[in-house]
């Protein structure tokens, strides 16, 4: 019996994922001051998640400054 083509892979995921886990979750709220550790970790507000292609820079946010 011959194996499928998707179960050959063995390279693990071919592209990037497009949901996070809680624990990376739970870091991007923190960053954005938007959970704390006395928070549970239920019923978390959703976070986007966008990866860029190469070169690309992220959306500016307000009072950020260009890091060297």
């Amino acid at each position: 019996m011959s194996l499928d083509k998707s179960l050959k892979k063995g390279g693990g995921l071919a592209r990037a994922r497009s949901v996070l886990t809680r624990a990376e979750r739970l870091a991007v709220l923190q960053e954005d001051d938007r959970w704390a550790p006395t928070a549970g970790v239920f019923n978390l507000p959703k976070t986007k998640y966008r990866r860029l292609a190469p070169g690309q820079s992220g959306p500016k946010r307000p009072g950020e400054t260009k890091g060297t």
